[in-house]
């Protein structure tokens, strides 16, 4: 089978149509719809099936992407062998971190990295939910992505998920609130105060909610906002409460904002770094994930 159409074939598991793989390989659809029908013609069976206007995969096919990948491992621990013959990695290292991860961690990851001028590292700030995950690591190299704690696990089978840190979520509140003076705060305190959340689907939106249902108590939600650093001006204008994530939240020393842990319930976010396992075979890419797993357990030991 050619490797080139393997490839294809896992660009569309991942982007899910003719067109963004084409997009993302720079062929025309044309073309990429040619590779997989040749493919198929490979393997003797169908790979995929018409879904409304586009296609999706069948189960040969997705029994394929999931050897597709063990495959193009394969070839890069290959490339990897050479490659690590260098004095040093090098390279270039795309990185996609989600705002707030990006305010946490993106400043220290670079001070680490400078001292190893072969590595091109670029970075973007993607504001993202679990569900972007998949499509952002065919993009990326590396993605750091983030999630309730209480959500299923990403599957490990075509990805390599490293954990980075859990970030704990306070509530914050303006000064002078009524519950500053309180050491922890119990959800159901917080029953008559007006929240401001993320947007539905966002992690923190779902710890909120998985706390109502643990506890029975509803937030009211006046804004929904998905900048932190917006919401710590409103909450600090007196304009509503949140739930914030600890490391990455400017409470300027508790002028700006007053943090509190809430009381019998865990409330935090997990941290993870997300590649595909044939591109974490790549130096350059080891190289940027041990520096990100570094600054992260700096963060957790200043916080």
């Amino acid at each position: 089978m050619d490797v080139q159409r393997l490839r294809v074939l896992r660009e569309l598991a991942d982007r899910g149509s003719v067109t963004a793989v084409a997009a993302a390989l720079s062929f025309t659809p044309s073309a990429i719809s040619q590779q997989l029908k040749a493919l198929a013609e490979e393997v003797g069976l169908p790979l995929t099936e018409p879904a409304g206007r586009g296609l999706r995969l069948t189960d040969a096919g997705r029994a394929l992407v999931a050897e597709a990948e063990d495959v193009l491992a394969a070839l890069a621990r290959a490339e990897a062998a050479v490659e690590r013959l260098r004095t040093a990695p090098c390279g270039q290292v795309r990185v996609a971190l989600f705002p707030s991860g990006a305010r946490m961690l993106l400043p220290g990851l670079l001070r680490r990295l400078g001292d190893q001028p072969g590595l091109d590292v670029q970075c973007r700030d993607v504001d993202m939910t679990p569900a972007d995950v998949p499509v952002l690591a065919a993009d990326f190299d590396l993605v750091v992505s983030h999630r309730d704690e209480t959500a299923p696990e990403m599957p490990g089978d075509r990805w390599r998920v490293v954990p980075l840190l859990r970030e704990p979520l306070d509530v914050a509140l303006p000064p002078g609130h009524r519950l500053t003076r309180r050491r922890r705060l119990r959800l159901d305190e917080l029953a008559d105060e007006e929240w401001i959340s993320v947007g539905v689907g966002w992690p923190v939106d779902d710890v909120l909610r998985s706390l109502a249902l643990a506890t029975g108590a509803s937030p009211r939600i006046v804004q929904r906002i998905n900048d932190f650093s917006v919401t710590e001006e409103l909450v600090a204008a007196g304009h509503g409460i949140a739930l914030l994530p600890r490391y990455s939240t400017d409470d300027r020393g508790g002028r700006r904002l007053v943090r509190r842990p809430l009381a019998g319930v865990r409330a935090g976010r997990l941290v993870e770094a997300v590649l595909r396992t044939s591109t974490a075979e790549r130096p350059a890419v080891a190289a940027v994930l041990d520096a990100l797993r570094a600054e992260a357990d700096a963060v957790v030991a200043r916080g």
